[in-house]
């Protein structure tokens, strides 16, 4: 991911600046609740309260700032008892059940549990939360009783949130503005100012700088109805206040209908697949945020809830083949914040392409250097890499001719600043001590190192990076032909062999059946088993019979947890399967392994794999996956292992089901043929059919039937739109 929980203060250790989770608190142990639109999302207790206190990780955010840090309901003063507590399906709502405590007057029962019924509904849409409390008196007689909601705002910055601390922070205002309206105001360090504006439908009667009360006289089965709303604004521009509650309802409902029909929908014979589907869809169409270049999935919520090159990159490619839009989302946005100058506290340099975008008060004072951060090594090549199987997947010339200057020059950085000692590798080192230490994807501070346990010198050469540019560097060359410069598509090709040459005779291992996982500033192979030598099968760089050695390296005993491919092998010196990176089981890194295995034709491999993560998204909440999960051993009637700060939702682990059934299916497709094609498909075992529906080529659209029959699996096409093939190939 992009910044490790091993980096957990601001504090500097052993030279390291750590800009991660500060761990005081487990998130599944909260088992917090997410809703998200835009730029806004919020995170809610089982009982629908933001409960405040130090190191809480709930709220209302906007723009990396906490508005909302308390809002509480109480029946005369006690908290009431939990009945249920959904997240709808689509992720559009949070749906909660209360009822009353025993309440007492002194030692007389005045209320007796479970008479008073409440019923919150939550949702957040352009920059605001709307709950509705409907409350309901189902006792036989009539009740009074007072409806308290405490409210309160800090204002934090997220990676105050996460556990960093600072010297000063602006101040904070709270104010009743009306008889139903309350505001908390926050003038930053830097003059920029924000609020959080509270509305109460209808008023109550009393109301105070954090909190406001109701008195209600229910009859039996009367029922009475509290709207509150709070509106996040920057500047001092008007709110959206005057947004009612059902108004903003249908348009919430109108646009999430809209963004995901445009998917293909996937049907299959298993209920349970059916639900982590759902699920899948739902998140990532909720992550997914509507910006000037296109939507754009938001890396994860709560700490990731923001553009990350990387992150943005690889759920594109994982999400291709149903939906391609994302990835012309994310092409054209990272082509618009492509570094065009030098910065070195930014990590920036010409060419090189967003690691990470951050709005908040810490970025803007420069607390944290991730405003506009270019500090990844691996996003630059992906970029090119994603345009390439964008343009295969749409025949999309006009939007890839527009990109093609963006991909010169992110070609010229990966040859230039990105090998600065001209060996032909593609290496990092951090121009600045405030920048992350380590730069690929396992961005831990000690994710890269030897095999006696020492931490590898920069600058570091990672082997999936070599990985990712010569796929670049192919799919460019393809991108060159259709523009009609064949000497630059024949030069790319041999810049491509020579690397695959270099990683070959460098890189490989051939007492370990493996690629070493880096080499070090001194040109020392790593000599560790890390899965990253799985992304080089994703990229087709090993020869068969290499990338038939670490298939089954990979899926063996040291690997293989029973619920995925671990990120370090048993036996290692740094394995731990309690780590961020060096031994747990992250569901997209298992994905990319697996549609490299397929590329490959291990399928056996690559249905291990679908399996595994199959059968531990079924012990999770909701049926999700999130970021990563422990890589402890599988253990009979044993779920998986949560991993304590891990985000859910997370973008990428999101896409995960989405990519493993293309690895099985071997999809690909030809727009200028008409074609769609099954390469070597099969269905894992849990599947015995698969309906795509709405399957786009174009402007076609196709409905195809998948069928397993042992080990063999029909195609049919149940419907079309228009003239396209569908053919099978072995």
């Amino acid at each position: 991911m992009s910044e490790p929980d091993s980096q957990a203060t601001p504090s500097q250790t052993g030279g390291v600046r750590n800009y991660g989770i500060t761990a005081t608190f487990s998130l599944p142990e909260r088992r917090l609740r997410t809703l998200k639109h835009g730029h806004t999302f919020g995170l809610f207790d089982p009982h629908g309260d933001i409960v405040p206190g130090r190191g809480s990780p709930d709220g209302l955010f906007h723009d990396d700032t906490r508005f909302l840090s308390g809002l509480q309901l109480l029946i005369n003063g006690l908290r009431p008892l939990l009945l249920s507590s959904t997240v709808q399906d689509n992720n559009a709502q949070l749906t909660v059940h209360l009822t009353n405590p025993d309440i007492l007057d002194g030692e007389t029962l005045v209320l007796a549990k479970d008479v008073i019924h409440f019923l919150r509904t939550t949702f957040i849409w352009q920059g605001s939360s709307f709950e509705r409390l409907r409350v309901q008196n189902f006792g036989d007689r009539e009740h009074r009783f007072t409806v308290t909601f405490s409210f309160e705002a800090d204002f934090a910055d997220l990676f105050e949130v996460r556990g960093h601390r600072r010297p000063r922070r602006g101040t904070i205002e709270c104010a009743v503005e009306n008889e139903n309206a309350a505001a908390f105001r926050y003038t930053a360090l830097d003059g920029r100012r924000h609020s959080a504006n509270l509305r109460f439908v209808p008023a109550p009667v009393q109301l105070e700088p954090g909190s406001a009360r109701y008195e209600l006289t229910l009859a039996p089965g009367e029922q009475a109805a509290i709207l509150v709303t709070c509106a996040c604004a920057n500047g001092d521009g008007p709110t959206a206040l005057e947004r009612g509650f059902l108004p903003s309802f249908r348009e919430a409902r109108r646009a999430h209908r809209l963004s995901t029909k445009r998917a293909a929908a996937i049907e299959t014979s298993n209920e349970i697949f059916n639900e982590v589907l759902c699920r899948s869809m739902a998140d990532l169409y909720m992550l997914l945020t509507d910006t000037e270049h296109g939507p754009y999935p938001y890396a994860g919520v709560p700490w990731y809830s923001t553009v990350f090159g990387r992150d943005g990159i690889i759920t594109a490619i994982e999400m291709l083949w149903i939906d391609p839009e994302i990835a012309r989302g994310v092409l054209r946005f990272l082509a618009a914040h492509q570094a065009k100058d030098f910065d070195a506290r930014a990590d920036a340099e010409p060419g090189k392409i967003l690691h990470e975008m951050r709005l908040g008060e810490m970025a803007r004072l420069g607390e944290v250097p991730f405003g506009l951060y270019y500090g990844s090594v691996d996003a630059t090549p992906l970029f090119v890499l994603l345009a390439g199987l964008y343009y295969e997947r749409t025949q999309d010339l006009s939007l890839i001719r527009s990109l093609w200057p963006h991909i010169e020059a992110a070609l010229t950085w990966i040859d230039t600043h990105g090998d600065v000692d001209g060996d032909g590798l593609v290496e990092y080192a951090r121009k600045d001590a405030a920048g992350l230490l380590n730069q690929g994807w396992k961005d831990s501070h000690d994710a890269v190192f030897h095999d006696d346990g020492r931490t590898a010198p920069l600058p570091i050469a990672l082997v999936e990076v070599q990985g990712y540019v010569y796929a670049a560097k192919r799919h460019a060359a393809r991108i060159a032909q259709a523009l009609g410069d064949q000497a630059r598509a024949d030069a790319l090709d041999r810049q491509a062999d020579s690397l695959r040459d270099e990683v070959e005779q460098r890189f490989w291992m051939e007492d370990k059946d493996f690629y070493a996982l880096a080499l070090d500033g001194n040109k020392r192979p790593c000599r560790v088993l890390t899965s990253n030598a799985g992304h080089l099968l994703f990229c087709g760089l090993p020869t068969v019979d290499r990338a038939a050695r670490v298939a089954v390296k990979l899926t063996g005993t040291a690997f293989f947890s029973g619920w995925g491919i671990r990120t370090v092998a048993t036996g290692e010196p740094r394995y731990s399967p309690i780590s961020y990176h060096n031994g747990s089981v992250w569901p997209h890194d298992n994905a990319l392994i697996a549609l490299g295995l397929c590329r490959y034709g291990a399928s056996a491999q690559a249905q291990e794999v679908f399996q595994a993560l199959f059968d531990a998204a079924g012990y999770m909440e909701l049926r999700r996956l999130p970021e990563l999960f422990c890589g402890f051993r599988r253990q009979p009637g044993i779920g998986p292992t949560i991993y304590p700060v891990a985000c859910t939702p997370q973008a990428w682990a999101s896409a995960t089901p989405f990519a493993l059934l293309q690895a099985c299916l071997g999809i690909q497709f030809d727009d200028a043929g008409r074609e769609i094609r099954f390469r070597r498909p099969w269905l894992p075992r849990f599947l015995d059919e698969l309906v795509i529906r709405s399957l786009r080529l174009g402007e076609t659209r196709a409905d195809i039937l998948l069928r397993r029959y042992e080990d063999d699996v029909s195609v049919n096409v149940l419907d079309r739109n228009d003239d396209v093939a569908v053919t099978v190939t072995h």
